[in-house]
């Protein structure tokens, strides 16, 4: 059955009856009588029921209307679509698509309408060059003939010290051009969300899973040549390509990102440029002695910036300024301005904003694990990740290169990789594992202490194939019941989160929240481990929480959930990216749409029909 509707009319009628908190969405919290008819092309009139079919025709009579087109050809069978197949769908068919930009003429507009640019001269957009990149240089200046962009060269030596001396006058960083018909295009990348037109480390990583998943390799691949770019003229891998991030890293996930494109792809030319650069950027971002790898031999995160993050919202740090101010009888505008100078000193404050940088270089920013002392821990998920770059590359030296790889002057084997991977995880043995508790812990390098702060990332070390089997068990048996919820697993339990106060404030990292990265890490874990069972179980967990709000709440896909409540209704910190949006979410949110497809496809058949029809876990499992 198929209806032609006329879009003003039928859009119009259809939310003044049930929009009634005019929000331009149908929910289960509209007041609606949830019941609309419609007539068919043969003139047969049929009713629409329900939250969740009323917002699909919805939907479906604006995706027509953003066609340009005046009426409507739907089907019902896109009216009554399956949650999950629905879902699916739209992450393949228009999310993606919402999400991807490219810093090139046609990219531009983006930016240039980013509200993070709203403190730039002149509504001018700055774009940062690298000094070694001509072609960028000059295919940037000449667009500034017609678009409101400033073009600026960085300097070879990028310091911490020149990062802080342009903090004022902060912009874009370019990323990889490609000359095609004598014309210069970006290489796309996508972002994380739709306030977002930057390039992210990890987010990038978890995004590539699903665009895999749905076929889209050539943008994972994309981003991969993106990482090359960074490492290459900006030193690594950056928290995103803004200024201010020129001294930040993000979790390291390059080797799988190389490995998982490369599976599909068979380029062999592409992965030995890539694999060179993978161990670059090994050696001179993560093993540098007395940087990011320490005296236990194990590595930290390690912001090398100056003084506070530019990119945080004014006020942010005045409960930590205010004693200072006080005490110097200033304002706290006055003292951070004196500060920001250099006329007034304060170790103290160097050292506070030092660990505040690297709580953001961890991608988790901010949990009460990790706050104010994040680059005094060896933390367990960054010593899984780098053990994984070791074994991965001794996988493809072994695999692809004949067990001989050339770089420079150097020639690596698979047995040098596999000794370093196993030297860590005898460290990562000393130092962070537990076996009185059956648990990863992070290891404070300054106290020499254990920290007893229960997190999801306990189960990184299933994903790198760093645990034993018998850790790998005793992990199953212990952190999975502490962290499971009935929408997943949690960022950390409430016991190692704490009390909440109006003076000790929700962070987002911690519970009751559950973060698309660990459920994906962990799931992949489980299953290296012969732990089908429970990995189906946390899959049907996330993806019927997602259904489930998608369904009540106008299809969205936010950053981010409350697994104990199983929604999207999270107030941590700055609330929810992909919650507040009109009609349709052009975007939902770039790893939570990757967990949603990586995880349908790994769930089994029966699961799948059971998600369809919405059965709650509790009667699942």
């Amino acid at each position: 059955m198929i209806f032609s509707l006329n879009i003003e009319f039928t859009l119009k009628a259809l939310l003044s009856q049930e929009d009634t908190d005019n929000d331009k969405r149908i929910t289960i919290e509209d007041a609606g009588p949830k019941s609309f008819k419609i007539i068919s092309n043969s003139n047969i009139a049929h009713t629409i029921e329900g939250t969740y079919h009323l917002s699909n025709l919805m939907q479906e009579l604006v995706y027509a209307k953003n066609k340009g087109l005046t009426v409507a050809e739907i089907p019902l069978s896109k009216i009554e679509e399956l949650p999950a197949t629905r879902i699916s769908r739209i992450i393949t068919n228009y999310l993606w698509a919402g999400l991807t930009r490219t810093i090139d003429e046609n990219g531009i507009e983006h930016l240039i309408l980013d509200s993070k640019n709203e403190s730039l001269v002149a509504q001018k957009l700055r774009i940062y060059v690298p000094f070694k990149d001509t072609l960028a240089y000059n295919y940037y200046s000449k667009l500034e003939k017609r678009l409101p962009v400033e073009v600026i060269y960085l300097p070879e030596n990028i310091t911490p010290e020149f990062v802080k001396s342009i903090n004022e006058q902060p912009g874009i960083l370019s990323l990889k051009l490609v000359e095609e018909n004598n014309a210069c295009k970006g290489v796309p990348f996508v972002v994380p969300g739709g306030r977002f037109n930057e390039m992210y480390g990890w987010d990038s990583y978890f995004e590539s899973v699903g665009l895999i998943v749905d076929g889209k390799v050539e943008l994972a691949k994309a981003m991969t040549d993106n990482f090359q770019y960074e490492i290459n003229h900006y030193g690594k891998i950056l928290n995103a390509n803004r200024t201010y991030y020129l001294t930040r890293t993000q979790p390291p996930f390059y080797s799988s990102l190389i490995l998982e494109v490369y599976e599909v792809t068979k380029d062999k030319e592409w992965l030995q440029s890539h694999l060179k650069t993978a161990i670059k950027e090994y050696e001179t971002v993560w093993m540098v002695q007395g940087k990011r790898l320490v005296d236990t031999c194990l590595n930290r995160y390690l912001a090398e910036g100056i003084g506070m993050p530019p990119e945080t919202e004014q006020g942010h740090f005045d409960a930590v300024v205010k004693p200072y101010a006080e005490k110097a009888g200033l304002s706290i505008d006055d003292y951070l301005a004196h500060y920001t100078s250099g006329a007034i000193k304060n170790p103290e404050l160097d050292a506070y904003f030092i660990q505040d940088r690297s709580v953001r270089e961890s991608g988790h920013d901010t949990s009460y694990r990790i706050e104010g002392n994040c680059a005094d821990l060896n933390l367990v998920e960054l010593n899984a990740m780098l053990y994984k770059y070791e074994t991965d590359f001794a996988q493809l030296i072994k695999d692809e290169f004949n067990d001989d790889f050339k770089l420079d002057l150097n020639s690596y084997s698979s047995e040098y990789w596999l000794k370093k991977a196993h030297e860590r995880q005898e460290l990562a043995n000393k130092f962070l594992w537990n076996d009185d508790k059956g648990l990863y812990l992070d290891y404070n390098f300054k106290t020499k202490t254990q920290s007893d702060y229960v997190a999801a990332t306990t189960l990184v070390p299933l994903w790198s194939k760093m645990a034993s089997e018998q850790q790998a068990k005793r992990l199953v048996e212990t952190a999975l019941p502490l962290l499971k919820e009935r929408g997943g697993i949690a960022a950390s339990t409430e016991e190692s989160r704490g009390e909440i106060s109006d003076n000790r404030p929700a962070r987002q990292w911690d519970y009751p929240n559950g973060w698309a990265p660990h459920q994906m890490m962990i799931w992949k874990g489980l299953l290296n481990y012969g732990y089908k069972d429970e990995a189906q179980e946390l899959m049907y967990r996330w993806l019927y929480m997602i259904t489930k709000n998608a369904v009540d709440y106008n299809g969205t896909i936010p950053e981010k959930y409350d697994v104990v409540a199983a929604t999207h209704k999270v107030f941590a910190e700055y609330g929810n990216v992909g919650t507040n949006f009109e009609y349709i979410t052009n975007e939902g949110f770039g790893w939570m749409n990757a967990s949603y497809q990586y995880g349908l496809s790994l769930l089994g058949d029966s699961y799948i029909k059971d998600l369809n029809h919405l059965k709650d876990p509790e009667l699942v499992f």
